[in-house]
């Protein structure tokens, strides 16, 4: 019995251990394909990944032979008279300004510190995270376009026929004339102008601002942060003409009995889109846009006859956001009160002329007198107000 049992033990192990070796080659087996498979797998990623970087490539060169005869072909596309390299921009942003009119809009940024502005971006073409970083800074430059200019469509297509303006006449000048490039004038070879603003808040897709010198609508080409050590030159100089001149300088800005509550019937509607808090603040911007004389050259030298040249032209104050200058050397004069053709017999004397300013829609009638002194008279809210369906409301500064 012992004797059966032994033989029983080998047979019994010899099957296991050929179940065991059966297993471990099935095992090595799977494994080898499993890693015969990886190693196909690893290959077809090698593969692609060498396809994508070549299609990188191509496209890479593709893109720089397309830039490439991209400018070649913008020269000999474009007019005859046209010389060099063109490059097409589009605006990034509007401003949205309490400058109705060209009329009143501070010649330099910063005269007057209460003009505000909203710079609106498109976001089709400038996503709100490119401001990102921007209200750390408190001031930036602003490149933007002189649309107003009425010469654009010449300017730009028949520039032989734009009768551009070697030379300009300064207001500082009383007329003397200085070349157009020596000086700020928006009548230039590209009407493009550069200004700087405070930096107030960034909400969104908008750049709230103040002290601006932008009219509305106003569009922008690009924004900059403003860099003190760099921005800022001590040692600059100046020609002896372009030196801080006082003569703009009004004596004095006085508001009739009847303003403050013409301002505030006017306010129940301006409120709702205004970027000022209150009809006080909104007052303290008049007194400073008006604190310099906004008069044209011809408005302050020859009243009479800026007003005979308006009836001529057929120029009044329901006009005022239309009138713009063809010629640099004239002036065709905004926000004057001219009356109707029969009243050119009877002229008034010059301090009895009414001017206008347009701010946020809300047009301000005043007059200045022989000695520069300033009364405004009354506020008076135009149509454009009326049928303006903006909300400014919920800005930062009238938070």
């Amino acid at each position: 019995m012992a004797t059966s049992e032994a033989t029983k033990w080998p047979k019994f192990a010899v099957s296991v251990l050929a179940a065991l070796s059966s297993s471990l080659l099935l095992s090595f087996i799977v494994s080898r394909r499993k890693t015969k498979g990886l190693i196909e797998r690893v290959r077809e990623l090698e593969a692609s990944l060498e396809a994508s970087v070549k299609n990188c490539s191509a496209e890479r060169r593709g893109r720089i032979r397309a830039q490439q005869a991209l400018r070649k072909a913008l020269p000999r596309n474009g007019t005859e008279e046209t010389k060099g390299n063109s490059y097409p921009m589009v605006p990034i942003g509007t401003v949205r300004s309490c400058f109705s009119t060209r009329n009143g809009t501070p010649r330099q940024p910063v005269l007057a510190p209460l003009a505000r502005a909203c710079l609106v971006l498109d976001v089709s073409r400038v996503p709100a995270e490119a401001l990102e970083g921007l209200a750390e800074y408190s001031h930036c430059w602003i490149l933007y376009i002189f649309h107003l200019n009425t010469d654009l469509d010449k300017l730009w297509s028949q520039p032989s026929r734009s009768k551009f303006k070697a030379k300009v006449r300064v207001p500082i000048l009383q007329g003397g004339k200085m070349g157009v490039l020596a000086t700020r004038s928006p009548h230039r070879p590209c009407p493009i102008g550069l200004t700087v603003a405070k930096v107030e808040a960034v909400d969104g897709h908008a750049i709230l601002l103040s002290g601006v010198d932008l009219v509305d609508g106003t569009p922008v080409l690009d924004i900059k942060p403003y860099l003190p050590y760099s921005d800022s030159i001590q040692e600059a100089t100046i020609p002896k003409w372009v030196v801080d001149d006082r003569s703009l300088v009004v004596s004095s800005v006085n508001f009739s009995l009847d303003f403050t509550s013409s301002l505030a019937n006017c306010w129940v509607e301006a409120e709702k889109y205004s970027l000022y808090a209150s009809p006080m603040e909104f007052q303290s911007l008049i007194r400073q846009v008006l604190s310099w004389d906004i008069r044209s050259l011809s408005q302050r030298t020859r009243p009479h006859q800026a007003i005979m040249e308006n009836l001529t032209n057929g120029y009044t104050n329901s006009n005022n956001t239309s009138a713009s200058d063809n010629n640099p050397d004239t002036e065709i004069d905004e926000g004057i009160s001219s009356g109707s053709s029969s009243q050119k017999a009877s002229l008034p004397p010059p301090g009895d002329i009414t001017y206008h300013l347009i701010l946020e829609g809300i047009d301000i009638s005043y007059r200045i007198d022989g000695d520069s002194n300033v009364v405004v008279e009354k506020a008076m809210l135009t149509s454009s107000v009326k049928n303006d369906s903006r909300s400014r409301s919920n800005y930062a500064w009238k938070k």
